[in-house]
């Protein structure tokens, strides 16, 4: 994405309460035109409630959504330019593919030659054959069916599409293939998507930008490199992918000091005023070590456990009470032993030092 043209959608203060509890808590949020912007987060952080809102499902106890400059809060889901892809797909099981691909277009009056002209040539961009214009969707694979309900909402053209975890109860395999579809149908149709999902991989794989949610509120917001790189918290950084996470203590002159792992470390820059925080380090920054002058931070520890992740290799090396996690691509596997002690260790620029919310 070479970039936005403008904010098509802008949230202002929004909250939705529930017998007193925020679900969603006062979120301010710019969407921009032609992105693909994932929300993810824990079960309950309100994700569902905020999209529900969005698409003109939930009413908004405060604060308002505005859809290119218009205030849409209480306009109806079904006048609202937008569409839903749910995690149900919700497609209707006595009618066949084409029938549910024109639904909305029928609503809307769309002559029939016109109708199925649309339809086609949506099957077409889906990978979905002509022949199964006439087929009912009860015969059709799962994948197949996703397809149906994702051309069903570009029937009627969108300004945005919603994805409630459309994915979810898809097999592994599938779910990839998919993700890919999903975003190369998300660049040729240059629509903007609002995409749910509780997959962390399958939102750094589709998304332009990410925001993490925790308890009703955006805790976070940036591209999927940004958000792994530089997190802001302990919370986000251990949300997305595996990671070392270090308690520690800013001395006098910057230095890291921690009560569960011995030594004392160097860091990149620290925030002004941080006593107490985190060290993070991403575990394909971690390497084996000859000796201690190798990186500028090291520990000694014991080789726990391998385990091999396709391409890659992950090795778990114990320090004390903590465990520490590192990966390898296959073809740079360490060659060592279980319960071999081993040195490992990184460079100060990468990790990051972020505080504990």
């Amino acid at each position: 994405m070479a970039g936005p043209d403008g904010v098509i959608l802008y949230l202002k203060g929004l909250t939705k309460t529930f017998a007193g509890h925020a679900a969603v808590d006062a979120i301010d949020l710019e969407i921009f035109e032609g992105e693909l912007f994932t929300i993810v987060g824990p079960s309950g952080s309100g994700k569902t409630t905020l999209l529900r809102m969005l698409a003109g499902m939930e009413m908004p106890t405060s604060g308002d959504i505005i859809l290119r400059g218009e205030k849409i809060n209480a306009i109806p889901a079904n006048r609202r330019p937008t569409c839903m892809v749910f995690q149900s797909l919700a497609l209707f099981p006595h009618k066949e593919v084409g029938a549910n691909i024109e639904f909305s277009l029928k609503i809307r009056g769309v002559d029939p030659a016109t109708r199925k002209r649309r339809a086609l040539e949506l099957m077409e961009m889906l990978r979905l054959p002509e022949s199964y214009y006439r087929r009912a969707v009860t015969q059709i694979s799962g994948g197949e069916r996703q397809r149906v309900a994702l051309a069903r909402a570009l029937a009627f053209d969108p300004e945005i599409l919603f994805f409630d975890e459309p994915l979810s109860a898809l097999d592994y395999k599938l779910r990839k293939t998919l993700e890919k579809e999903l975003k190369d149908i998300h660049r040729e149709t240059k629509k903007t998507f609002v995409y749910i999902t509780h997959s962390l991989e399958e939102a750094m794989v589709m998304s332009d930008r990410i925001g993490v949610m925790r308890s009703g509120k955006l805790v976070q917001i940036g591209s999927p490199q940004e958000i792994y790189s530089t997190p802001n918290s302990k919370f986000v950084s251990e949300f997305i992918g595996d990671v070392n996470v270090v308690p520690v203590t800013v001395t006098g002159d910057r230095k890291l000091t921690s009560a569960e792992v011995p030594g004392e470390f160097r860091a990149p820059p620290i925030a002004d005023g941080m006593k107490d925080g985190y060290l993070v380090v991403r575990p394909e920054f971690l390497r084996f070590l000859s000796e201690p002058g190798d990186a500028d931070n090291h520990v000694a520890g014991k080789l726990y456990n391998e385990y091999a992740l396709g391409s890659r290799i992950q090795y778990h090396v114990r320090v004390g009470e903590m465990t520490f996690v590192l990966e390898k691509l296959r073809h740079e596997a360490f060659q060592g032993k279980l319960d071999q002690d081993v040195l490992i260790g990184w460079d100060a620029a990468d990790s990051i030092v972020v505080p504990d919310r």
